[in-house]
């Protein structure tokens, strides 16, 4: 007699079902976690360098785009009904009521920067696709530890068609802010503090 095995699947969450167990308390007050294509995934620590690579960046393009856009830090976007990330920068349109009624959506959001220590493979492959299904149209991936930037445009159902690597010694300009030269030297902490902590 033959037997077969049933495959099985995960079921994925929705952003509505997400907010109802933080609601409900279920995740630990200070549990971080977010929402990538259903799943809910547990952030990584974040190093000190990590930590003042973003802060350094927030910080460059908050002074680059005063009045122009507002520039959050690892606040929730909502890419779809199934992933609601909370990117470590997102440069976004100016919203009268800050975004009281509702999280950014693509196309509020003008720039996505992730900086990775010990995510760069998660960052680059998992987050990156889920940022190109959504038409997020520039996805910038900060290496720390390689003191590189990776730059994501073209965006497809299948991911990115366009990735450029900078090294730490050149300027980039976003899409929509297209007189900005951004210093990758400026986002990156200075190396007297390392290159990691992983």
């Amino acid at each position: 007699m033959q037997t077969t095995e049933k495959s099985s699947t995960l079921r994925p969450w929705t952003f509505e079902e997400y907010h109802r167990m933080a609601e409900a308390g279920i995740f630990h007050p200070e549990e971080r976690v977010e929402l990538i294509n259903g799943q809910i995934i547990r952030m990584s620590a974040k190093g000190t360098a990590h930590t003042a690579a973003v802060r350094r960046t927030a910080r460059l393009l908050r002074n680059l785009l005063a009045n122009q856009a507002e520039v959050y830090t690892q606040d929730p976007i909502q890419l779809d009904d199934f992933s609601e990330p909370e990117p470590d920068i997102a440069v976004v349109r100016l919203d009268p009521l800050d975004y009281a009624d509702h999280h950014p959506t693509p196309s509020e959001v003008y720039l996505i920067i992730e900086v990775a220590d010990s995510t760069f493979k998660y960052d680059r492959e998992t987050k990156a696709k889920a940022y190109a299904r959504s038409g997020i149209a520039d996805y910038w991936l900060l290496d720390v530890n390689e003191r590189k930037l990776h730059v994501f445009r073209e965006p497809t159902q299948e991911g990115y068609q366009s990735e450029v690597i900078f090294a730490e010694d050149v300027s980039v300009s976003p899409l929509q802010f297209s007189e900005l030269a951004i210093s990758l030297r400026d986002m990156l902490p200075p190396v007297v503090f390392g290159v990691s902590d992983r």
